[in-house]
């Protein structure tokens, strides 16, 4: 049975992973400069940085979740993965459609 804290670790981990999935395809989208680079690094660098992050975030509520692995992998680098792209791609502009100032004064 899961308790109160492994769901809500659980939820601010996959809170969390899904910022970071975002701001990872962001980062991508905006330094690569070819169509597809940015999505495939987005997928590839960005479920290895999720991976590490789940089991950094589940050390301490780890006692509290019963998943199995595949659960923890969907769960924790596939959902996220999913929704934090899914965000930039389609709720964020495309990084060629922002103006960016000339001048910083």
């Amino acid at each position: 049975m899961v308790s109160v804290v492994g769901l809500v670790g659980l939820v601010v981990i996959v809170l969390v992973n899904s910022a970071v999935a975002a701001l990872v395809t962001r980062f991508f989208r905006v330094r690569m400069n070819t169509r597809w680079g940015g999505a495939l690094y987005s997928v590839l660098f960005g479920a290895f940085v999720l991976l590490l992050l789940s089991v950094l975030l589940s050390v301490p509520v780890g006692p509290f979740i019963t998943l199995g692995t595949i659960t923890f992998l969907s769960l924790g680098v596939v959902l996220p993965l999913v929704v934090g792209m899914t965000f930039d791609y389609v709720w964020m502009p495309s990084p060629d459609e922002v103006d960016l100032p000339t001048s910083t004064n």
